[in-house]
């Protein structure tokens, strides 16, 4: 690989451990099934929607971006070698971007609308309004499509030792574009989302100390804000992070130290670790809606009532269908019949 200064680079790519592949599929498919859920009740069990509800949905769709792509990335983590061609390639960095900054920017708009919302608690205030969530999101996801569209006209698949590569950073042709790509979204993508939403974190735990401690209502809506700024902190913390910098240590060593091959391979295997963690996002992220959301809260837990009192019906009307068809039922019916006569 050639670096800036025009000096080939003989690093090995690192093998990826087969508990990647392995934790991916239970990652994506564990993921899978709560966003499926979430969604569900979103667009068919929660009537009326708020500003609340608008922004978790569209964060749930974020989350539930990475399905199509989930096949090809586990494909691609047992083979290490990409066979799906250049468009594939392009698609699957294209829905990653998506996923991951589209997660990020919606958890940064739940803090801040949720400090809003306790802090300022002005009911015609624009950012409780349905319209302005509305369009703010749609505004989102324009961001995010222009943020992923480049992908489909720079990023190509590379032959590295043998075998086609899609998005290393052993590939050659790339690492100029990878390392100024990184450093922008590094920047827009998390720095800012994760200072501001420790600003929210930080101005309401200074609020929490003017609360008026006799109010009940007030105390369990700050409370309940807290936690949810707090559960995207900890998602911030534990899934992006830490690939990011792994990530930035990756593309810089590749580019301007190709000889420091010892430290590449560390920083390699730590960064597919972060990147699995990365994915964990996926599964944390719907437990946001039970701390942010009073309706999604109330409406899970309905239909989960609802299903166990149909079980118990059920089970009961079974049980009294049996008592009536057993013999000894019958047989009994008999003798208090004859001892009434």
């Amino acid at each position: 690989m050639l670096n800036i200064s025009g000096n080939v680079t003989t690093c090995q790519p690192q093998s990826i451990s087969i508990v990647i592949p392995i934790s991916l599929s239970f990652i994506f498919f564990i993921g899978f099934v709560l966003n499926c859920i979430s969604l569900w009740i979103f667009w068919f069990r929660v009537k009326e929607w708020n500003s609340t509800v608008i922004l978790q949905f569209n964060l749930a769709i974020s989350d539930a971006v990475i399905a199509p792509a989930a096949p090809l990335i586990i494909i691609y983590s047992l083979t290490e070698h990409w066979t799906f061609g250049t468009f594939l390639c392009q698609l699957k960095v294209f829905l990653l971007s998506t996923h991951m900054y589209g997660s990020i920017y919606f958890l940064m708009l739940i803090s801040i609308h949720r400090y809003y919302m306790v802090a300022h608690n002005v009911k015609g205030m624009f950012l409780t309004k349905k319209t302005f969530t509305s369009r703010f999101c749609l505004i989102v996801w324009i961001c995010l499509l222009l943020q992923g569209i480049p992908f489909f006209f720079v990023l190509n698949t590379s032959e590295v030792h043998g075998v086609t590569k899609c998005l290393s950073i052993h590939q050659n042709d790339q690492a100029v574009l990878f390392f100024v790509w990184n450093w922008v979204i590094l920047f827009l993508g998390l720095l800012v989302p994760f200072i501001t939403t420790l600003v929210c974190y930080s101005l309401l735990s200074r609020y929490i100390l003017k609360v008026n401690p006799m109010n009940t209502l007030t105390n369990v809506m700050v409370s309940k804000s807290v936690q949810t700024i707090c559960a995207s902190l900890i998602i911030f913390i534990i899934c992006y992070i830490p690939v990011h910098i792994t990530r930035t240590m990756g593309v810089t060593i590749i580019l301007f130290f190709p000889s420091m091959c010892s430290l590449l391979e560390k920083v390699e295997v730590a960064y597919y670790i972060t990147w699995m963690l990365s994915g964990t996002n996926c599964c944390m992220d719907p437990i946001i809606y039970c701390f942010a959301s009073d309706r999604f809260n109330y409406t899970f837990t309905r239909q989960y009532s609802l299903r166990q009192s149909r079980r118990r019906d059920s089970k009961e009307k079974m049980d009294a269908s049996l008592r009536r068809s057993s013999p000894g039922s019958s047989l009994g019916d008999d003798k208090n019949r004859l001892s009434l006569a």
